[in-house]
C-alpha cells in the first residue's frame, strides 16, 4: 500500500487532537438531538432584515446565537466548568454570570479553530453582528501559529505550576524539537507582527477556553440532509451545542378547523451534548423549552 502524502500535525491540529482526547477520555458524555420545525422562523428573519429597523443585516448564524444565548439564560447551569477528582470523587460545577461562547470558524487557510466571543449575552443582535464583524476583520491580520502557539504554552505553563511536569515537558519537547516543530515567528517578522495594535489582531484572550462551545455546521451543509449527533465537549465545558442546516421535510399542522394536515416546513436539527457527572437531562429542559418558546413565537426578535 503506497503513502500518497504524509503531513505532521501543525499547532491548530496538535490543539485539537490534545482537547478531543481529553475529552473523549475523561468526560462521560451523553447527548439529544433537538428537531425544532423553523419555517417561520426563518420568515421573521427575513421580515426583521426588509423591515429597516436594523442598520446592518442579521445573518441566521447570528440570530441563532443569539436564541441560544437567550437559552442559556434560562438554563444557567450550562454555562458553567467542572473540577472533578476521579480519585478521591469529589466535583464542583461552576457557573457563570457571561457567556463567553468558543465559535467554530473557518480561518482563511480553510482550516477550522475555535474562537472566543466573549460576552454575547449581553449584546443585541446589532452590537452581536458588530462584534462578528470586527472578529472577521483581526483574523485576517493575525499570524495564528504566534497566538495559537501563545496559548498552548501558557495552558502548559499551568500544567507544570499544578505538579504535571512530566506531560507539561513532553507537551514542550513535541512543540519544539525534530521534524514536528512548531514555527513561530522570529527576528524582524516576529517584531513586525507585535507592532500591530491588539485591537487589530487576535490575542490569546480570543482562542483561550470559554464557558460554553457553539459550532454550526449548517452553514457549511446548506441543501445536504443531515445532521451531526457525535459531539466533544471541551474539558472543564459541561455543554457543546452544534446547529445543522434547516432541511425541508413533511410537517404535521392544524388548518382552520383544527384538523391535522402534512404540510411541507423546514426542520433544523440542534445536537446538545451534556456532561453527566455535572449535569442530568432535566437540566436542559428550559433551554429547550426556550429555544421551542422562539421557534414558535418567532416576531419577539424583533426586541432583541
Amino acid at each position: 500500500m503506497k503513502v500518497t502524502k504524509e503531513t505532521h500535525f501543525g499547532i491548530q491540529r496538535k490543539i485539537v487532537a490534545n482537547m478531543t482526547s481529553e475529552s473523549c477520555e475523561t468526560i462521560p458524555h451523553s447527548s439529544y438531538v433537538y428537531e425544532p420545525e423553523v419555517s417561520r422562523f426563518l420568515e421573521v428573519v427575513k421580515e426583521l432584515n426588509a423591515s429597516g429597523k436594523f442598520p446592518v443585516k442579521i445573518t441566521i448564524n447570528t440570530i441563532m446565537l443569539k436564541a441560544l444565548c437567550e437559552a442559556f439564560k434560562a438554563a444557567p447551569q450550562l454555562n458553567a466548568h467542572i473540577e472533578f477528582n476521579r480519585k478521591l470523587v469529589r466535583g464542583t460545577v461552576k457557573e457563570f454570570d457571561e457567556i463567553h461562547a468558543g465559535m467554530t470558524w473557518i480561518l482563511p487557510n480553510g482550516e477550522m479553530m475555535t474562537i472566543t466571543l466573549h460576552d454575547i449575552g449581553n449584546k443585541n443582535l446589532v452590537e452581536l453582528t458588530e462584534y462578528i464583524a470586527d472578529v472577521t476583520r483581526r483574523i485576517k491580520n493575525t499570524e495564528l501559529t504566534e497566538v495559537m502557539f501563545s496559548v498552548s504554552f501558557n495552558d502548559t505553563i499551568e500544567k507544570l505550576k499544578k505538579g504535571k511536569i512530566k506531560q507539561a515537558v513532553l507537551r514542550l519537547f513535541g512543540a519544539k524539537t525534530g521534524k514536528y516543530k512548531v514555527k513561530t515567528l522570529s527576528g524582524k517578522a516576529k517584531k513586525d507582527y507585535y507592532a500591530i495594535p491588539e485591537s487589530d489582531r487576535l490575542t490569546a484572550d480570543d482562542i483561550k477556553q470559554g464557558t460554553v462551545t457553539i459550532s454550526n455546521v449548517g452553514s457549511l451543509t446548506r441543501g445536504i440532509p443531515g445532521r451531526v449527533t457525535m459531539l466533544s465537549i471541551i474539558p472543564p465545558q459541561v455543554f457543546v451545542v452544534c446547529i445543522s442546516a434547516a432541511v425541508k421535510k413533511p410537517v404535521v399542522k392544524q388548518d382552520e378547523n383544527g384538523n391535522d394536515i402534512i404540510t411541507v416546513g423546514y426542520e433544523m436539527p440542534i445536537d446538545l451534548a451534556f456532561d453527566h457527572r455535572a449535569l442530568d437531562f432535566g437540566q436542559l429542559v428550559p433551554f429547550i423549552e426556550k429555544l421551542e418558546d422562539i421557534f414558535k413565537n418567532p416576531e419577539q426578535m424583533y426586541n432583541w
